[in-house]
């Protein structure tokens, strides 16, 4: 009988950064799937990054994760989102060949210390609310330390194409019923989730000279997402752009009770910022028509991917709708759009190491927490695989805090505030957005990989090397004067002087000057690009940076108090009957935690604090006196 230390559930993109992570760790790994050859699979847009999204690619890459490596691998199609916008919100996007993206993950996974199995695992098995191990489709027992659950869409999955309802977790492939049971059965509360994929079509059947052409930005244009990454070594291809139509609008009008949605076959919750096509149509009845992109599927293949034109509809009526689409009157579908619904568990199950509060060793990423995305995902099989790992060998959990990392934001918003619908990432929803941009993530989160042995010590020496650099040139800045405008003739003297002496720094701060200028004159020292882009954002945006370190500091402060498990809420007095029904629930580990509750209010944490203060427990922890 094989024993394992960590048993994951799924090889989806969360299951594969957990099994990638936890092989690190010198133990027993297993990575159960009910197909192994569709490790990494995508079966949505084959496109990794965007807006928000892409930060949580950056803050895998720094923790010594996967994804960004194959996404920079199999590019077919590189873009930046935002360009305009602050450093703060601006985004990489790859497009991907989506057989190569899995192909990698799968190589990846077959090359690490990780027992793969292909088998449909149908129960936890729990003693005294502890996990045990596993049981397979076959009846074949698993002794295992730690199980992360990883299913994706694939719980309770049941598709649905106008009034056709068809059991599946992916189209193609069985669902997982039994776990879904099992996870029931241990007391876990659930809730159901829609999302859905659009239409797949022959690209020779498209007229593309009818479309708008979106082409690739050139090489070297963007920074890749893997550190030292030299970009994808593939062609690039563009997408084309095209528009729905008054006339596609009249045919779902006329046939919405057809869709799955509107029928009420559909009682999961779908996402409002994802919505389908008939939804759009619904929903926003005034608009002429809605951008439809045509993606490529890969080199090799002729299948392109039509975002935007998502639906439940039946198959005849999903005919109609693309070809009413100018530049789609002839195109051929090969694989029809489709809704899934789903069962997820809800987040607030979950304590911040991603464990399950009901069941020890038990541990949940993606999907099954009601996030939708693959990065959110892979962000979450990391954090999961990192903190069983650490809980098998009694160390310290594995804990972000929300100044360090969207996928803190991203788990905090989730097992504090649960969700009723498909989570997804979005710059708004990080406080200190400033401080979290994606090119610092290795700056952020470097020394935290290498203490848990993620990344090797020649990629923290690199990183290193990379912020002393940034040092010498901040100081080179603030050493070197020049005179404008005879230094730079381009640039205006301040006003009402014939020329002006500033230092290089100072010059910085004005939006028109920019660090290329700078490098272009030979006024700084050849650097890294990522040192160039740091130090002119620490300079440009010194005033705002300064505001947010202080919010910060107040933030580690409130984090630094952390609430005793067996503290009774209903003792705590000046809470409303509501707010203490919701820290009971949640079970808030740090008052940095509590101050994220809807409700909560300055004089409600303060009162959790006198509370704490005299039950004695913060001089025991060593922790700050409450004020």
């Amino acid at each position: 009988m094989e024993k394992f230390d960590v048993v994951i559930i799924g090889a989806g993109h969360a299951g594969a950064e957990a099994a990638y992570a936890a092989s690190k760790f010198g133990l027993e790994v297993a990575l159960f799937t009910m197909d192994m050859d569709t490790a990494g699979r995508m079966p949505c847009s084959p496109s990794i990054g965007g807006l928000a999204k892409s930060h949580l690619v950056k803050e895998i890459d720094a923790l010594g994760g996967i994804m960004a490596q194959v996404a920079d691998e199999t590019a077919i199609q590189y873009r930046v989102l935002n360009t305009k916008k602050g450093p703060a919100v601006r985004a990489t996007r790859t497009q991907n060949d989506r057989r190569l993206y899995e192909e990698a993950v799968k190589s990846r996974l077959e090359g690490s210390n990780i027992h793969l199995r292909q088998a449909r695992i149908d129960r936890i098995e729990v003693k005294g609310a502890r996990v045990t191990g596993v049981t397979d489709h076959l009846g074949m027992f698993y002794p295992a330390g730690a199980v992360i659950v990883a299913a994706g869409t694939f719980l309770r999955g049941m598709i649905h194409i106008g009034d056709r309802k068809i059991p599946a977790g992916r189209a193609g492939e069985e669902g997982s019923y039994e776990l879904a049971e099992s996870l029931k059965a241990l007391g876990l509360a659930r809730g159901r989730l829609k999302t859905g994929t659009p239409p797949r079509l022959h690209r020779d059947t498209i007229d593309l000279s009818a479309l708008q052409r979106q082409d690739p930005l050139e090489a070297g244009a963007c920074m890749p997402f893997a550190f030292g990454s030299s970009g994808s070594g593939l062609p690039q291809l563009p997408c084309y752009l095209a528009r729905t139509n008054v006339k596609t609008h009249e045919i779902i009008r006329r046939n919405i009770f057809s869709s799955a949605l509107y029928s009420g076959a559909i009682t999961g919750t779908p996402a409002r910022y994802c919505p389908s096509l008939e939804d759009k149509v619904m929903r926003f009845g005034d608009r002429q028509g809605h951008q439809v992109i045509i993606e490529p599927e890969g080199l090799s293949t002729k299948e392109v991917y039509a975002s935007g034109l998502g639906n439940s509809l039946p198959i005849e009526l999903q005919w109609e709708i693309v070809r009413s689409v100018p530049g789609l009157e002839k195109a051929e579908i090969i694989r029809p759009a489709y809704a899934i619904e789903y069962e997820y568990v809800l987040p607030t199950e979950l304590t911040r190491t991603l464990e399950t509060k009901c069941t020890e060793g038990l541990y949940l990423a993606g999907q099954v927490n009601g996030t939708s995305g693959y990065e959110e995902a892979a962000a979450q099989g990391i954090v999961a695989a990192v903190n069983a790992c650490l809980k098998i060998r009694g160390e310290k959990p594995f804990i972000l805090d929300r100044s360090q990392a969207y996928i803190a934001v991203m788990i905090d918003d989730l097992v504090t505030r649960g969700t009723s619908e498909p989570y997804r990432m979005f710059t708004s929803r990080a406080e200190y957005r400033l401080m979290l941009r994606e090119t610092n993530a290795l700056f952020r989160l470097t020394d935290v990989a290498y203490g848990l042995g993620l990344v090797s010590r020649e990629r923290a020496s690199q990183v290193h090397e990379i912020l002393r650099e940034m040092n010498e040139l901040d100081r080179h800045l603030e050493a070197k004067s020049i005179v404008i405008p005879s230094d730079m003739p381009h640039i205006k003297p301040a006003r009402g002087s014939e020329g002006e002496r500033i230092t290089l720094k100072r010059l910085l701060k004005r939006p028109e000057v920019r660090m290329e200028d700078l490098a272009d004159r030979g006024l700084i020292p050849a650097v890294h690009p990522l040192t160039a882009m740091e130090v002119e954002v620490g300079i440009k945006y010194e005033g705002y940076i300064s505001r947010q370190l202080g919010d910060i500091r107040q933030l580690k402060e409130l984090e630094k108090v952390k609430i005793p498990a067996a503290l009774s809420y209903g003792s705590v007095p000046g809470l409303s009957n509501e707010l203490k029904s919701r820290l009971e629930e949640i079970r808030p580990q740090t008052l940095g935690q509590a101050a994220l509750l809807e409700g909560m209010t300055p004089a409600g944490l303060q009162a959790i604090r006198l509370v704490i203060r005299e039950t004695g427990f913060l001089s025991k922890t060593g922790c700050p006196p409450a004020s």
